[in-house]
């Protein structure tokens, strides 16, 4: 059976070189799922040729309809053998309520959408971000994180609540770390779900990249983690491609 692979955010910098690194693969399709469907075109055009077959849905991870509708193509499509969900928007993107939905809502619309799919050949990688692990302790409101299991709009709320306790001009800038921490903890509170159907789950938290996302972060936080890095430089796209392409 035709092996089936979803990337969200496929368009984007990390999605993308994912995609190709894939591309290779025999028996493979890759479906790539974003927002913009100019954009899936053209990926689809650049990734023509290669030994799989590409096709493309446009999906907003916020809606659990579109989330669902991309889950019932890739099951119409072959046997889904893993999703990559590398979509997600930085501080320079949006403001807080844009992150906090997209970042952490869509990380939880996009994992449920593929639990009754899955098999012990299947894996799901959440694309979070070395950020999370930057919030102090007391800044971590893991009572919020819980009420997920309860409604993802209580969740929504909550984290809201958490940014507003700065000014607005810095919650855009708490609204990333806060939601990537989220997208951490989640994985780790849904694995046992995934891990009793025999699939695997994990997050991967990457620091600072060239891609357009990372760019525009440069001079607001991600530049600035490069110095604490081991090597001091941004990584490729390629880089981090070929690490969730595994």
């Amino acid at each position: 059976m035709t092996n089936v692979i979803v990337i969200t955010g496929g368009t984007g910098g990390m999605g993308f070189a994912t995609a190709r690194k894939l591309s290779s693969r025999e028996n493979t399709v890759i479906l790539l799922a974003d927002l913009n469907g100019a954009a899936l075109a053209n990926a689809k055009t650049a990734l023509a040729g290669q030994a799989a077959t590409i096709e493309t849905v446009v999906c907003d991870i916020t809606s659990e309809a579109d989330v669902t509708y991309m889950a019932d193509t890739a099951a119409n499509l072959g046997h889904i053998s893993g999703v990559i969900h590398t979509a997600g928007v930085s501080p320079s993107m949006g403001d807080y309520r844009k992150i906090i939905a997209i970042n952490a809502l869509g990380t939880v619309n996009v994992d449920q959408a593929f639990i009754d799919l899955t098999d012990h050949n299947f894996s799901l990688v959440n694309v979070a971000s070395m950020p999370g692990y930057m919030l102090p302790k007391m800044m971590i409101p893991k009572h919020a994180y819980k009420t997920v299991d309860r409604d993802s709009e209580i969740l929504y709320h909550r984290l809201l609540q958490r940014c507003q306790l700065l000014p607005k001009n810095r919650r855009a800038q708490m609204a990333y770390p806060l939601s990537k921490n989220f997208v951490m903890w989640y994985t780790e509170h849904i694995s046992p779900v995934y891990g009793s159907r025999g699939a695997h789950v994990v997050s991967v938290s990457p620091g600072s990249f060239d891609t357009s996302m990372g760019r525009l972060e440069k001079d607001k936080g991600a530049g600035a983690m490069v110095n604490y890095a081991a090597i001091k430089r941004f990584g490729t796209p390629q880089e981090v491609g070929d690490l969730l392409a595994t």
